[in-house]
């Protein structure tokens, strides 16, 4: 099982945009496997596709991925804007694929409806496919008209994988039907046990496989107690969960806590503190010595 450490940021919540260069500057000195934006519309995060080209241009190696929202975009568009940006990164594009968060604001500024997201997704991935594998493509769906569409240049990466994340059963389901790969965020790694075998028992009634490799978690951290207003967040996200269960709060607790998802069959990890430190340099380096020896 490969194992790899890639590293999230926030956007504006965590630093300010200038510093999101020497952030990833300083994951690549340290051998880090990837950087990941998840994508808002409304709360301060990075637009994905503007910073993620700025950084695979000033990087060598670093990965670069978003956790990135479908719906809301034109199916050719965004083929043609991922497809570039992996070749220009040399092939070292990551894609999440994810409806976009529930709160009615986010969901306006998408210009979407919130009933029909996921009817979007579905019908949109795999046209992006299509378009990907070099495809002329007409097409008449409920949401996305096509005509002899295709794309140049296509993507490094054959394929090009879209990883999907969720907990509840028809996102676990989309998984087994659509994705690449599985990556949920705050849960335990018993939760994550479960979640891959229903993801798999989903793959397989589609008569599909989901690699065994391409299991990842997004997992915080933190450097101590949790704050008051860091606790009142988890529960506010996870009422059902006591936040100690989902946070580790020391490099010790963070190792076994690695080691317990591990256990269940995840080997992606996508790692970020719970609340930004002084001195990110300084964060990434105690990380990097913390857990990079894992990485193969």
């Amino acid at each position: 099982m490969k194992v790899r450490f890639g590293f999230t940021c926030r956007g504006s919540n965590d630093l300010p945009i200038e510093d999101f260069i020497q952030l990833c500057a300083d994951l690549e000195r340290l051998h880090f496997d990837s950087i990941w934006l998840p994508e808002t519309m409304l709360t301060g995060s990075f637009d994905p596709l503007v910073a993620l080209s700025h950084v695979a241009a000033l990087t060598e190696r670093l990965k670069i991925g978003s956790h990135l929202i479908l719906p809301g975009r034109a199916p050719v568009r965004l083929a043609r804007e991922l497809a570039q940006l992996d070749r220009l990164s040399n092939g070292r594009l990551l894609l999440i694929a994810v409806l976009g968060l529930p709160d009615d604001g986010e969901v306006v500024a998408q210009g979407v409806e919130r009933s029909i997201r996921g009817a979007m997704m579905d019908e949109m991935v795999p046209l992006l496919r299509r378009l990907w594998a070099g495809e002329t493509i007409t097409h008449s769906g409920k949401h996305y008209e096509l005509l002899d569409a295709s794309i140049d240049p296509l993507p490094i990466q054959e394929p090009l994988e879209l990883w999907f994340g969720g907990a509840i059963p028809s996102a676990l389901k989309r998984v087994g039907r659509l994705g690449d790969g599985y990556i949920p965020g705050l849960s335990t790694p018993q939760e994550g046990a479960e979640k891959k075998l229903a993801v798999q028992d989903a793959a397989q009634e589609f008569d599909r496989t989901v690699d065994p490799e391409h299991f990842g978690v997004n997992l915080s951290y933190s450097r101590g107690p949790l704050s008051v207003a860091a606790r009142d967040a988890l529960t506010q996200r996870r009422p059902d969960v006591d936040p100690e269960n989902l946070i580790p709060t020391s490099a010790a607790s963070l190792n076994e806590t690695i080691d317990a998802w591990i256990e269940a069959g995840y080997s992606k990890f996508l790692l970020r503190p719970v609340e930004a430190p002084a001195d990110w340099s300084h964060e990434l380096e105690q990380l990097a010595s913390e857990v990079l020896d894992r990485q193969s």
